[in-house]
């Protein structure tokens, strides 16, 4: 018998919740946050057309820490979209709450150039 109020249902529906106010555009695309237990992603979508147009991973990082490794991912998301010329994006924590690793990504985001 599956719970139906366990920490991912509940997660889901404030991210559902949410994404029916949330919109990216081709200007001012989604920073969409994911995490699991070994690694953190982040992609900036463009909701209008439907497609990623950038993404970082912590996959193949060396760091120990996910803390680190979250550090690192919004280095490189920052530094993805400064290449393809966005400065600005709609911050999509994903229904996670706003501490740790979800609030190391979106820093380091700010400090390589990106408002939100």
């Amino acid at each position: 018998m599956m719970k139906l109020n366990s920490k991912n249902d509940k997660r889901q529906r404030r991210h559902r919740r949410v994404r029916a106010k949330v919109k990216g555009t081709a200007e001012r695309p989604r920073l969409s946050i994911f995490k699991s237990n070994k690694a953190v992603y982040a992609q900036l979508i463009d909701d209008e057309k439907g497609v990623t147009l950038a993404s970082a991973t912590s996959l193949k990082m060396k760091e120990k820490s996910l803390l680190l490794k979250a550090k690192s991912v919004g280095n490189l998301i920052a530094a993805a979209a400064k290449s393809k010329g966005i400065k600005s994006v709609v911050f999509d924590r994903s229904g996670y709450v706003y501490t740790g690793n979800v609030k190391a990504i979106a820093d380091s985001a700010r400090e390589g150039g990106l408002k939100f």
